[in-house]
């Protein structure tokens, strides 16, 4: 297969995705060829971040399992969170849009907010990232896609429609996070049920190993992360399928809960 030929397919994928977001309209198929590497997921990413009418507030952290991990050569994948799309939690549930026919979840995330724009190189670790983060977060990733099989075709598949984010939920400020990061708990209700229990030791190599991978990842495709932006490390109790109708709660214990709502998509959230 040619390059001109991926990139004329990653281009109609890209703008498939982007005017299905945009209009709140479900795919029912993958609307191109589907890419074969981190990639070339990662250049449609990059083509429909280009063609979104919002700027990047962030990024999410997706964990790629075995034997994925091996085949595309990294055990996370990651997509940009949009400015339009970060909520502040509040005293009633936070109402978030669910593409009838397409994909949705809720995950209970441990959320890093950049201190300083972050040096342009590689090589970064769990060390080296701490001292660029000015405060951390108690969060609710929306996992969202227009196409309903966005997690069953592979990684690559996930990583090209933005990381499969619809948004971000932003609780309240976990003090102490620097003494307490590895010792933090939540669960997760889906109308009531418990669907999921954990914490950040849940997520492989802890939070600040998201971060690393992160900045590492950005730096490949050319691109950096900036002061105030924010992280979404990845799912600290799994990922929890929900739709329409549906309510959730992440409750952090003494740093906070937070309850959000499911509701019909309108368009133009990411």
């Amino acid at each position: 297969m040619s390059h001109a030929h991926d990139s004329s397919s990653g281009s109609q994928v890209a703008r498939a995705f982007v005017d299905a977001r945009r209009t709140g309209r479900a795919l029912p198929f993958y609307p191109g060829a589907e890419p074969g590497s981190l990639e070339a997921a990662y250049a449609i990413q990059d083509e429909a971040i280009a063609a979104w009418p919002d700027r990047i507030a962030g990024w999410k952290l997706g964990r790629i399992n075995p034997p994925h991990d091996v085949r595309f050569g990294a055990g996370r994948l990651a997509g940009p969170i949009f400015s339009r799309a970060v909520w502040t939690a509040g005293f009633l549930p936070t109402p978030f849009g669910v593409i009838e026919g397409g994909f949705a979840a809720v995950e209970a995330e441990y959320v890093v907010e950049l201190g300083d724009t972050a040096p342009d190189r590689g090589n970064w670790s769990p060390v080296t990232v701490e001292p660029l983060v000015s405060r951390v977060f108690i969060g609710v990733e929306i996992a969202g896609s227009p196409f309903a099989g966005i997690n069953d075709h592979g990684p690559a598949v996930t990583a090209s429609d933005f990381g499969n984010n619809a948004g971000l939920i932003l609780g309240a400020e976990i003090s102490s996070w620097r003494e307490r990061l590895p010792l933090l708990t939540c669960a997760v209700t889906i109308d009531g049920v418990e669907v999921g229990r954990g914490g950040a030791a849940a997520i492989p190599g802890g939070p600040l190993d998201s971060l690393a991978f992160l900045l590492n990842l950005l730096h490949r495709r050319g691109r950096r992360l900036e002061a105030g932006q924010l992280v979404s490390t990845g799912a600290a109790t799994g990922v929890h399928d929900i739709v329409a109708g549906q309510a959730a709660v992440a409750d952090f214990g003494a740093d906070g809960r937070i309850e959000c709502l499911a509701v019909p998509a309108t368009g133009e959230a990411p």
